[in-house]
């Protein structure tokens, strides 16, 4: 008890167990080490473990599709401070590239099972007047072409914790990380090769895409007390946001600013 106390105070997470789901690789592990970094007891679940062990982080195999198993997962832990829903993902396909029951299991892992994971630690959340820290993305917030259900089921989450942000306070706050694009080992399957990558990060105002490290400490500070009274709301991570198109179209010229 006087080690979470010490924690409260200053500022840490010093003593407390956060669980981040499909924390193995990419922005979950940068997530996972960012809590680890801050003194938490970190446990990741995915259903393959990582292909090196992460520094203070411990692994549970789970099938987060499964929710009798995501229920035994968290009953048998002795406490959760921290939830963050971070599993999540979908290959490039176009609507009409494939059927209702392949896009049906996009949403299903996007948006079901955080609302399974959710559901399975809220009594330990709400003894711990804890926090859950939804992963979503930019594209719940406009077109998603290739990636539409994700896009959906993303605009769905961040909904989802709003509504659960309300029904749960104020034992548990909820938040969302609005993410944008993040540099990971797999970059290259969207973006292309290392000239694609830095052509794509040059489209944003910060110039850069994400680090999974940049993520791990915007969540690291939605789940600690210096967000203690903010719930409910959506913290955008992406460079500044896309530049308009039409700004680069228009052939108009470009107005002068004069001083009075």
């Amino acid at each position: 008890m006087e080690n979470l106390a010490r924690g409260a105070a200053d500022g840490s997470l010093r003593g407390r167990t956060v669980v981040v789901t499909g924390g193995t690789r990419g922005v979950g592990a940068g997530i996972a080490r960012s809590f680890a970094e801050a003194g938490a007891h970190v446990l990741t679940c995915a259903r393959r473990p990582p292909e090196e062990p992460l520094d203070g982080v411990g692994f549970t195999p789970l099938d987060l599709r499964d929710p009798p198993a995501v229920r035994a997962f968290f009953d048998a832990l002795p406490r959760v401070d921290v939830l963050v829903n971070n599993a999540g993902g979908t290959p490039y396909r176009l609507l009409a590239e494939a059927d209702a029951e392949r896009h049906a299991r996009v949403i299903e892992l996007n948006l079901l099972t955080p609302l399974t994971a959710s559901l399975a630690a809220h009594e330990h959340l709400r003894r711990a007047r804890g926090a859950v820290v939804m992963i979503g993305s930019v594209s719940g917030g406009r077109a998603s072409p290739g990636s539409a259900a994700y896009g959906a089921a993303k605009a769905g989450l961040e909904n989802l914790a709003r509504s659960m942000a309300v029904e749960w306070a104020p034992e548990v706050r909820v938040n969302t990380l609005v993410v944008g694009m993040v540099r990971t080992e797999l970059s290259h399957l969207h973006y292309g090769g290392p000239d694609g990558v830095d052509a794509v990060a040059r489209t944003l105002p910060l110039g850069r895409l994400a680090a999974p490290s940049d993520v791990g400490a915007a969540a690291v500070f939605l789940a600690s007390d210096a967000a203690a009274y903010i719930s409910g709301a959506s913290l955008l991570v992406h460079g500044g946001g896309e530049r308009p198109l039409f700004l680069d179209a228009a052939t108009a010229d470009k107005p002068s600013h004069q001083e009075d």
